[in-house]
């Protein structure tokens, strides 16, 4: 259930009506046609006559039919029951609410489509994850940390993560809303911090997206040169924007395939690294940890090891970035209670086992001191530097590196792919709060956020700067475009363990047990260690910008393209709280939400505890009867 803490009158109501009646309501409208066989509201129809499916396909983007969703019934205790519209509804009476209700009653409500399984959510956060981070920068890094320093860097940032989503897993099961983490800042710290860190975060994936374009096109350069970048921008720019058009499902499902064909082509090189490294490779010699040694390699970089492994850190989180996207899917799936949670561990499990073990590999089949690594290219996809690519080429395999190029193509336009999903899931909730345009909230009757998807179609135009006369002149704007969000991930990641410790605190100032009234509920030191780990993260990553390893003097401009997005996240910050002094009436003094304030019921999903204990206990009961090897399965997975 959806339940309402009506601050004005002290008096707690209840939404009746559930999540699942919510849905089941939605499907019958999704699903009903006329006589004519041609749907009467319904973008999917049951005939499939080509004026049908053109009917169909172009009322598909009208506005959301909110008369279709379910009232609800609002049970007050000193009145009979008295029926009134769906929260997500614009006629929605919230004249009796508080700002904070409002806005949590209208990101719960939200009429996302909800068609998202557990392993959409799995697959989604793990395809994001799985980019040019982790199959080409991570040469790069491994030149600047060594083996043994690459390899701290990333079970160090690989823990942090950990923390963090544990801490999302517990706000995501609780409040699945739209924008995710960044709607628990507005309802839980401060709105004018909610704004810096929406916008902030929405604006690294607006940039991406266009990036990662222009990234696979030049990837082609690989096998030609002949047909201008352009003419591949164009072919993947209008794939993308096709799958996203098929809505949350067809999306999911497209990313899904591709996230297991980037999982298999790791896996392949894993087991290609074994045989390389033990000799298997005929006429190769015998690898072993010759390079973890010297004088062919080494466990750490012997220039100022310590600095150099600072100063890849924000590399190696932005390999980890995409994991949080299972949050902002909460909305969109069928059943958040049990989804969430079990995307968490598998999310964790596979990327600590794909990561781990590749970085591994990546440090004993290829030396910290071979010079292709320094360079990845313009736009960071330059396949001839890859650990990957290089191990194989060292042991002179001449197919695989076409395929991994292959590997590399696919793997930037899933995560091109992904920012589409991210960036629109953040601009709908930055309108459903009022902290942006009023039509970035448009959801058409699809359940497809159309208003936010036009703006990111329109981010992915600039795709075209390839155009632009001279080889390195679009890198360096996207440089800079993407400085503006470089630390958006960190501070997002922060923020999501600080809105669990400050939701924890107000459960604790009412006197109510997280364990009595939560499905999941993460330790507190989770939060704890994730916030003081990013702090020292951001502190020793503004060192090692500023004063670059082997530079002897500060470099103000490298230091920018790292650290721009801190005093563009502090503009953002001032000026949403001069906004709210000058138009709201909220005093410049005011810098958080009190534990008073913070609403813990409002726009949340009301569970039956004790029905679920059951449901786990029987599950027990049933799993001692499977085999060992199934249950050790699903104690990870």
């Amino acid at each position: 259930m959806i339940s309402i803490d009506n601050a004005n009158t002290g008096r707690r109501s209840t939404l009746s009506s559930t999540i699942s009646s919510f849905d089941a309501d939605r499907s019958l409208y999704y699903s009903t046609t006329s006589s004519t066989g041609s749907t009467s509201s319904s973008p999917y129809p049951r005939s499939y006559h080509p004026r049908d499916l053109l009917n169909s396909f172009i009322d598909s983007f009208k506005e959301f039919d909110y008369s279709t969703l379910p009232p609800v019934y609002n049970n007050i205790t000193d009145q009979e029951s008295q029926l009134q519209l769906n929260p997500a509804n614009p006629n929605f009476d919230y004249s009796h609410f508080t700002q904070l209700e409002r806005d949590a009653l209208i990101t719960a409500s939200s009429p996302l489509s909800k068609r998202l399984k557990t392993r959409h959510l799995t697959w989604i956060s793990l395809g994001a994850s799985i980019g040019s981070g982790l199959l080409i920068s991570s040469g790069s890094s491994l030149a600047h940390a060594g083996p043994l320093g690459l390899l701290i860097v990333w079970i160090f940032v690989g823990s942090v993560i950990f923390a963090t989503m544990s801490s999302l897993a517990e706000l995501a099961t609780a409040f699945p809303v739209s924008g995710s983490f960044t709607t628990y800042v507005t309802l839980f710290v401060d709105k004018s911090i909610s704004f810096a860190i929406a916008w902030n975060y929405a604006l690294q994936w607006l940039v991406t997206f266009p990036l990662q374009l222009v990234a696979a096109s030049l990837a082609i350069e690989y096998w030609t040169i002949k047909i201008h970048p352009a003419i591949f921008v164009t072919i993947f720019y209008v794939c993308i924007v096709f799958i996203n058009l098929f809505g949350v499902y067809g999306y999911a499902e497209i990313e899904m395939v591709v996230s297991i064909i980037k999982v298999i082509a790791v896996i392949g090189f894993n087991i290609l690294a074994i045989i390389i490294v033990t000799g298997g490779v005929p006429g190769q010699p015998y690898i072993d940890a010759k390079n973890w040694q010297g004088p062919q390699g080494g466990l750490f970089n012997t220039i100022e090891p310590f600095k150099q492994m600072c100063y890849i850190v924000s590399n190696v989180a932005f390999a980890y970035g995409g994991v949080e996207l299972f949050g902002l899917t909460a909305v969109e799936t069928a059943s958040p209670k049990k989804s969430i949670n079990r995307a968490r561990k598998q999310i964790f499990y596979r990327l600590m086992v794909f990561y781990i073990l590749s970085i591994v590999m990546i440090g004993f089949a290829v030396s910290y001191k071979t010079p292709e690594l320094q360079d990845s290219g313009a736009f960071g996809t330059d396949i001839n530097a890859s650990p990957f690519v290089i191990a194989i080429k060292q042991a002179k395999i001449k197919a695989l590196p076409s395929i991994m190029n292959g590997a590399v193509i696919l793997t930037v336009l899933s995560v091109g792919n992904a920012s589409v999903y991210a960036s629109t899931r953040v601009l709908c909730a930055i309108g459903a709060l009022q902290q942006g345009p009023k039509f970035l909230s448009f959801i058409d009757r699809s359940g497809r956020p159309m208003g936010c998807l036009i703006v990111q179609f329109a981010f992915g135009l600039l795709a075209y700067l390839i155009c632009i006369p001279g080889k390195n002149v679009p890198a360096q704007i996207f440089d800079w475009l993407l400085s503006l969000s470089g630390l958006s991930a960190l501070f997002t990641y922060i923020s999501i363990n600080v809105c669990q410790l400050r939701f924890n605190c107000a459960l604790k100032h009412r006197a109510r047990i997280p364990k009595d009234e939560l499905l999941y509920v993460s330790p507190l030191w989770c939060s704890w260690y994730g916030i003081f780990a990013i702090i020292a993260i951001l502190a020793l990553q503004f060192w090692a910008a500023l004063f670059p390893p082997g530079a002897g003097k500060a470099d103000v401009e490298s230091f920018f393209k790292i650290y721009l997005g801190g005093p563009i996240l502090f503009l953002c910050w001032l000026g949403h709280k001069l906004y709210s002094y000058w138009y709201l009436t909220v005093p410049l003094t005011k810098f958080w939400l009190t534990v008073d304030e913070i609403d813990i019921d409002t726009g949340r999903r009301q569970i039956d505890l004790e029905t679920i204990k059951q449901e786990i206990a029987e599950e027990k009961i049933v799993m001692e009867s499977k085999p060992w090897w199934y249950r050790l399965y699903k104690t990870f997975c």
